[in-house]
């Protein structure tokens, strides 16, 4: 049966729901008001309310404080275990789970380099100036939640990986040397191939966004496709198809292999 996921805002954890729904239980039979509990681990009264709403994340301090002034024994400290922030924001949670179990995957851009070919410092860049602002902890954390995604590149048994870069990604300021020699790097990988479609090769198909295509190891299909709010992951046939004859239509015009290698080459010897 075909899966389909859409979501089109961020959602919370369901530890976070669940731990601040128990923090408001407590709290609530033990008296205490926010404004108590947010005077005593120095919050303030709407940040504690955005936690027992699950929209914050519940912090390790506020559950020890919680716990002692609502005589909770230890239950809410707890949580501590379980409350934890996720390393990718919820409507791109599938998505990574399924590229971990990929045997295959094809991948095309056409404004950012693809978040398993990036370094740490272009990765930081992105995550960084994020809209609003992600506090700096969630960034590291993102940061290194992105990076460690590129082990797939290396697993066993190899996955294969294609890349498909329109050559307005290579133009952005922020890809700069390093980030160019990164992706020779990764291209001359025996699973890895990587590809630029150049401006005069650019055909309408490949002006419609970006797109991933991936095959698990138990041979299921999926195709995803992500904007600024709003992102689809799914196993529909139709959809699937309609994306692979895309992309096909889109690798035909790209470079091959080498010349996009001596493309990428003649951009490293610009800068």
């Amino acid at each position: 049966m075909p899966v389909q996921y859409n979501s089109s805002s961020p959602g919370a954890p369901g530890t976070w729901r669940y731990g601040g729904n128990q923090l408001k239980r407590w709290r609530t039979k033990a008296n205490v008001t926010r404004e108590e509990l947010g005077a005593a681990s120095n919050y303030s009264p709407d940040t504690i309310k955005a936690m027992e709403q699950g929209v914050r994340m519940p912090t390790a301090r506020v559950l020890d404080v919680a716990d002692e002034l609502c005589h909770a024994e230890g239950l809410l400290s707890a949580a501590k275990d379980y409350v934890r922030r996720e390393p990718f924001p919820a409507r791109a949670q599938d998505f990574m789970q399924y590229e971990q179990q990929a045997a295959s995957l094809w991948w095309y851009e056409v404004a950012l380099i693809p978040g398993l070919l990036q370094t740490d410092a272009y990765a930081r860049w992105l995550i960084g100036n994020r809209c609003p602002p992600l506090d700096d902890d969630v960034v590291e954390e993102r940061v290194v939640a992105r990076l460690a995604r590129q082990a797939l590149l290396e697993a066993r048994p190899a996955v294969a990986c294609t890349f498909v870069l329109y050559e307005a990604v290579l133009r952005n300021p922020r890809v700069g040397k390093g980030q160019l020699l990164h992706l020779l790097e990764r291209g001359r990988r025996n699973n890895v191939s990587v590809q630029v479609l150049p401006f005069s090769r650019a055909i309408p198909s490949a002006l419609l966004g970006s797109m991933v295509l991936l095959e698990t190891r138990d041979h299921e299909r999926f195709a995803f496709t992500e904007g600024p709010s709003s992102s689809q992951l799914t196993s529909e046939a139709a959809v699937v198809s309609s994306h692979t004859e895309r992309l096909s239509m889109i690798r035909s015009e790209a470079l091959g292999t080498e010349e996009s290698a001596l493309f990428i080459e003649r951009m490293v010897d610009e800068q």
